[in-house]
């Protein structure tokens, strides 16, 4: 048995003896369910299987504190009602679906772990320890940028394999979820530390600056993705127009454009990444060759046609891949002979399957789910963040349906949904005003 799965069993084992600590005490069983939480958060970063078998964990353990009147009404509001429609036309897509069984099933998984979210909106509305849950992920994340340090130096300290594409610097996971984890890191940081700089409280604020400027040190001198160099500026964008004076804007977007040119000339990690959007472009014009964004491309030239075909309810759940399959033209060394089972774009993985009916609950979800964190507060712009993220990330991969992007959206946005909703709600009660 390896390390890392040891690591695993061992923390599941924790989540267990908390639940059995105290049965009879509605203190201590609403405590063990948040500390169940910040366990699966400081598992996130690192373990697939740990993250899974945590939310059963948290789910058994939140069953005993439910009440079942109260949790049916909250089901109503739009941010819960949406997920559960999504997941369940996919259910309802496997009946028209011409795919196997296996591949209809396997096709809905992904999208289960949306049923979470009302269950996290409800527990962390009643909860005052929700901040523990993302204390808890960034020191993860902190841990995970120390070990990456590490590995870039000694690769042989990696748990992946030391040839796998994009492994540099990789010592779980891999670099996309790596950067998408430093990126929301780095950019939630930046409202605490402004926060704290108009306190006064200079040395916290120091602080916090180290930990985020390690995350994007990281990021610009040993691994990242070409997605976060694209969601990355678009985030720290609303931070700016959120939080600062037109003149900060200025001053600000001055001193980035010089930083970002001097880290460019300095990191060769960051040219080759930049240098490699035109090359692959290139080499798949050219060359027909199935490079990166060649293939995306390509695969959604085909998914606008796919979904032509089946405008209204889609073909199904679990038919992307026969109709690349059908589609796939020439040998598969070639981008034309691809064939996926998955887009790389949120929108149109959804468009496939479920059509315009899919569409709009998949963003009649992400906008009410954004309208939930317009307001001040930590809680809301972590939950900002975490949807403004994966709303860009999905335009170049399917990062709500993927493990683990899709349970750092269901995470962020269920325990900072509920810290909003519980802070409205003493808002009204402190006003005197009644809550619908």
């Amino acid at each position: 048995m390896g390390m890392d799965q040891r690591w695993e069993i061992n923390s599941i084992g924790s989540m267990l003896s908390v639940m059995t600590s105290a049965r009879h005490d509605p203190f201590a069983r609403m405590l063990n369910v948040d500390l169940i939480a910040v366990l699966v958060a400081v598992l996130l970063p690192w373990s697939t299987s740990g993250v899974g078998i945590g939310m059963l964990v948290w789910l058994t353990a939140l069953a005993a504190t439910l009440e079942l009147r109260p949790f049916l009404r909250s089901l109503q509001r739009p941010i819960s009602a949406l997920p559960i429609a999504l997941v369940a036309l996919a259910a309802l897509g496997t009946l028209w679906s011409d795919a196997s069984w296996g591949a209809r099933l396997y096709a809905l998984s992904p999208a289960t772990k949306l049923l979470v979210l009302p269950f996290l909106f409800y527990h962390f509305e009643r909860s005052t320890r929700g901040m523990w849950v993302f204390v808890a992920f960034l020191a993860s994340c902190t841990l995970l940028t120390a070990m990456s340090w590490i590995v870039a130096i000694d690769p042989s300290l990696s748990l992946k394999a030391p040839d796998e594409p994009g492994g540099h610097g990789i010592f779980v996971k891999n670099y996309i979820a790596q950067s998408q984890e430093f990126v929301l890191c780095a950019v939630v940081l930046a409202f605490p530390i402004i926060t704290l700089l108009r306190d006064g409280k200079v040395r916290q604020a120091l602080l916090l600056t180290a930990v985020a400027t390690n995350f994007i040190l990281n990021m610009a001198f040993v691994v990242v993705s070409r997605t976060a160099l694209v969601t990355l500026p678009v985030m720290l964008a609303v931070f700016a127009m959120a939080h600062l004076r037109w003149r900060t804007n200025a001053l600000l977007f001055v001193a980035a454009v010089v930083l970002s040119a001097l880290a460019w000339t300095a990191s060769p990690q960051l040219q080759a990444t930049t240098d490699k959007f035109a090359r692959d472009y290139r080499i798949y014009k050219e060359r027909n060759q199935p490079t990166s964004i060649g293939l995306r491309l390509e695969f959604w030239e085909k998914s606008l046609r796919f979904f032509a075909e089946a405008p209204v309810i889609g073909h199904g759940t679990g038919s992307t891949r026969g109709l690349f399959e059908a589609a796939a033209t020439g040998p598969a060394v070639l981008a034309q002979g691809q064939v996926i089972g998955n887009p790389h774009n949120q929108t149109l993985n959804v468009a496939v399957q479920w059509g315009t009916i899919g569409v709009v609950i998949l963003y009649a979800m992400w906008f009410f789910h954004f309208s939930l964190f317009r307001g001040e507060g930590l809680a809301a712009w972590i939950g900002l963040m975490v949807v403004l993220q994966n709303v860009f990330s999905s335009l170049f991969n399917s990062h709500l349906f993927d493990f683990h992007e899709g349970w750092m959206y269901v995470l962020g946005v269920g325990v900072a949904g509920g810290m909003v909703l519980r802070a409205r709600s003493e808002a009204a009660e402190s006003s005197g005003t009644v809550r619908p």
